[in-house]
């Protein structure tokens, strides 16, 4: 298998070529679904009878994924095998696929998988006749780059502060991302330029919304208010770890802020945020942000870790800053 460099990968959705076996694998669950389904799209052509789901228990019979790939449709065309949660249990399996006779298709999506040489990814990434697609949560430059495809596919553009406030706020999965950005792209219109007033507007609601407002009063020493809204974000959906990291984040602007001045924090700080991340700077040294920062990287870790409730941890991690700004710390 040679490696796939990411600028192809679209390519090569839209057109596996004799491809046999595709493994889509990492921590974005949203990127590997919409992936698997690109493929779907790309070599059914919309006919559900050149599709196949295969369920986690076929991982016991070597040669099924061969068989069902093997299979010729009535009409023409190539089969799709698809399995979701796949793991190591079906390197067997794809490993026969990928040196069938079948012309079909084999797609299987999962998690994070290590590269050992006996497992799905190991067994995957030594084909020839196959191809292993990393599908890991973007971040920075390259989710802001990502953002700005998809709103361009839905027909409007977007301010560069806009593409770097969504990047700030989004992308946990590919899946989300691409709803809320529908969904601000009918806000705006065909052919408008999103801007960050859009994005606070049609996004910026929710848990996302509380989440932010949760980190602002908990950095400026607001218990109560903190608390309040981070009740309202866990009650709309915010998860632990999205908890934590945009705790993180919101540390690391107020760092830049600490060094580089408000002006030069990207995206932007609201107007309405603004007197509250004053405050915050007020309350916080230099040294007291990054020890923040290590306490918020270990909190992340034992929402993963520990028998504790992840919610549990997170609350605490978020309380605590609270607590300490409010001494002044």
């Amino acid at each position: 298998m040679a490696k796939l460099d990411a600028k192809r990968i679209p390519a090569f959705l839209a057109n596996p070529g004799e491809t046999r076996v595709v493994l889509l694998f990492g921590d974005d669950s949203g990127l590997v679904r919409e992936r698997a389904e690109a493929l779907v799209a790309a070599v059914t052509q919309g006919d559900d009878m050149r599709l196949v789901d295969v369920g986690a228990e076929s991982a016991r019979d070597v040669g099924r994924l061969a068989d069902e790939a093997a299979m010729l449709p009535m009409v023409g065309g190539r089969m799709l095998v698809r399995v979701r949660d796949a793991g190591d249990a079906f390197a067997k399996a794809a490993a026969a696929a990928a040196n069938g006779r079948g012309p079909g298709l084999v797609v299987l999506e999962g998690g994070e998988l290590k590269p050992n040489k006996t497992g799905l990814r190991g067994v995957l990434e030594a084909a020839p006749t196959a191809q292993v697609i990393a599908c890991y949560r973007e971040r920075g430059a390259e989710l802001a780059g990502t953002i700005g495809r998809v709103l361009a596919e839905l027909g409007v553009g977007a301010e560069p502060a806009a593409l770097d406030w969504l990047a700030q706020r989004l992308g946990e999965d590919r899946m989300l991302l691409r709803r809320e950005l529908e969904k601000l792209a009918l806000y705006v219109g065909a052919g408008a330029k999103v801007t960050p007033e859009d994005c606070l507007a049609c996004i910026a609601e929710g848990s996302a919304s509380d989440l932010e407002e949760a980190l602002l009063h908990a950095m400026a020493g607001e218990v109560a208010k903190a608390d309040a809204a981070l009740d309202a974000a866990f009650a709309e959906g915010a998860n632990a770890v999205q908890v934590v990291r945009g705790a993180l984040r919101h540390v690391q602007r107020l760092q830049q802020a600490a060094q580089d001045g408000m002006e030069a924090i990207r995206p932007p700080v609201f107007f309405r945020h603004k007197p509250m991340v004053e405050r915050a700077l007020r309350q916080w040294s230099p040294a007291g942000l990054e020890a923040v920062g290590a306490s918020l990287l270990e909190a992340e870790r034992r929402t993963k870790t520990t028998g504790l409730p992840s919610e549990t941890v997170a609350r605490w991690a978020v309380m605590v800053l609270a607590r300490q700004a409010s001494r002044g710390r």
